[in-house]
This record gives C-alpha cells, sequence and structure tokens, in this order.
C-alpha cells in the first residue's frame, strides 16, 4: 500500500482573517458568532468538539463529543459519569476542548475547569435524545471491553424489552 505524501499535505488559508477590533471584549460572544456562522454554512454536526481530559498523573485521552449549550457559564456537554471520560473528570475536572469548522477556516480551544450540571438538567437531556439513543446509552457499558457484538446486541435488546418507548 502506497501511503500519501502526509509532509507536503498543506492548505493554504487565506480566508478572512482575524482582527482584535472585531474580536470583541467577551470570548464567548465571538464563540457565539462563530458558531452560529457555522450552522448557517450548514457544516456537518458544527456542534462537534475534540474533548481532552487527563488522569490524575498526567495521561491525556481524547474523544469527540457533542457540544450542547453556550451561554455565559460557559460550555455544556453530557457524559455517562461511569465512562472513561466521566471518570477522568471526577478526578482532574479539567479539559480542553476544540471545534474546527475548516470551511470557515476556523477553529475554537477553549479549557478550563469543569464541573457537572444539575441533576435535573442531565436527566432532562437524556430523556429528549431519540428512544434509541437511550437505549444504546443503557446497554453499552462505555470504555469498558465488551465480549463481542453479540453481547452488545443481546444487551441492547433486554433494555428494549424492559424499557418501552417514552418508558426510560
Amino acid at each position: 500500500m502506497e501511503s500519501p505524501d502526509l509532509a507536503r499535505m498543506r492548505e493554504v488559508y487565506a480566508r478572512d482573517g482575524l482582527e482584535e477590533s472585531a474580536a470583541g471584549d467577551d470570548p464567548l460572544v465571538l464563540f457565539g458568532r462563530w458558531l452560529d456562522d457555522a450552522v448557517t454554512a450548514q457544516i456537518h454536526e458544527p456542534n462537534a468538539m475534540a474533548l481532552a481530559t487527563s488522569t490524575p498523573d498526567g495521561r491525556p485521552s481524547v474523544r469527540i463529543v457533542l457540544l450542547k449549550g453556550l451561554d455565559e457559564s460557559g460550555m455544556t456537554f453530557f457524559t455517562n459519569y461511569e465512562s472513561r471520560k466521566g471518570g477522568e473528570l471526577e478526578a482532574n475536572p479539567r479539559a480542553a476542548a476544540v471545534l474546527l469548522w475548516h470551511p470557515l477556516q476556523r477553529q475554537v480551544w477553549v479549557e478550563g475547569p469543569v464541573t457537572r450540571v444539575a441533576s435535573d438538567e442531565s436527566d432532562a437531556y437524556f430523556h429528549s435524545r431519540p428512544h434509541g439513543s437511550q437505549l444504546g446509552a443503557l446497554a453499552s457499558p462505555q470504555s469498558s471491553v465488551i465480549a463481542d457484538r453479540a453481547t452488545l446486541d443481546a444487551r441492547y435488546e433486554a433494555a428494549a424489552e424492559s424499557h418501552g418507548e417514552g418508558d426510560v
């Protein structure tokens, strides 16, 4: 298999620059404008972000999650508290995230402390998800090794039998 010449791959980013005067004083307001631009441009999943966490001894991990809220208090995303991500945030409640919008030649990078949302907000989000997504969350032991696909499928079927539509 012939590999592409990765060292030669480079895009020249010549679209709009960012002038300090245009950025404004509040980075959250600028972030919100750029997110609105990404939504307006119909970028696929403009709220997808790479979220980096680490263990208390500094071992990093990163994965893609979806930004579900942005306001004056910060950014909101949801996670299974028993996942690797949830455990790392419990032990070391700091994270970094990057949202990348290639067509707009923009990215946003943030870092800082992470706190849990109120349980009623977390529950409301879970119940707003499609039924199949709820069942998948119940069936999947996130960040854990499973024996095989058949085991996961059986767990999903058991969750579906136990929880009808609107009953999760």
